[in-house]
């Protein structure tokens, strides 16, 4: 699987506090086709990493304004394609674009299939409701958004968070993956899961 990285900048905006942040844009698939994993703050960046492919879905981690915020553009620029986001994040989305639906839901179980590659849609809740991942295995590479970062879960604290539920998440569907997998964050380095497995008791009792 091609995998191509984009990195914007912007706002992120929660509970009535603003912060600059850095987002990794994901666009996955081969030469041919792709999807593009978040679409944060600016499409036009991401438009030129496409580089003139087909477009198959926008798939969007969790609802975070920082995370969704030029899905609408993007998919407008490119042709038009669906939309993802799971139903629990709905709420979010509404924020950001409140006179536009998202096309489809990710849901649990869901497979994502892109040149010929499938991608296994993982509900991670804790970060936000919504919050998912995508695995492939026979590439081990996690697409983990908010879920899980280097260094760590996903910051909870915030409204519609909960640690207790990102662990849980995490213990569920994350932790017991290959260690070698590599997982690709939604800001800052890669990981894999076998480093952040090695820390796990310790990111647990430290609370965060």
């Amino acid at each position: 699987m091609r995998i191509d990285h984009v990195l914007t900048s912007g706002i992120f905006s929660i509970d009535g506090e603003n912060f600059e942040v850095e987002n990794n844009i994901w666009i996955a698939g081969d030469d041919r086709e792709c999807i593009v994993v978040d679409a944060a703050h600016d499409h036009r960046p991401i438009v030129e990493g496409i580089g003139g492919r087909t477009v198959t879905a926008v798939v969007l981690t969790h609802g975070h304004n920082d995370h969704i915020n030029a899905a609408a553009e993007l998919a407008d620029a490119v042709g038009g394609p669906p939309i993802l986001l799971h139903p629990d994040d709905r709420m979010l989305w509404d924020v950001v674009h409140p006179e536009r639906e998202p096309d489809g839901e990710l849901r649990a179980g869901q497979l994502v299939m892109v040149g010929g590659t499938e991608l296994e849609v993982l509900h991670t809740p804790g970060h936000s409701p919504g919050g998912c991942c995508l695995y492939t295995p026979g590439d081990g590479v996690l697409f983990s958004g908010d879920t899980l970062f280097n260094g760590g879960p996903g910051a909870t604290g915030r409204s519609f968070s909960s640690f207790e539920t990102i662990i849980e998440s995490l213990q569920r569907d994350v932790i017991g993956l290959p260690g070698p997998t590599r997982v690709l964050t939604g800001h800052g380095d890669e990981t894999t899961v076998g480093a952040e497995a090695a820390h796990f008791d310790e990111y647990i009792a430290r609370g965060h």
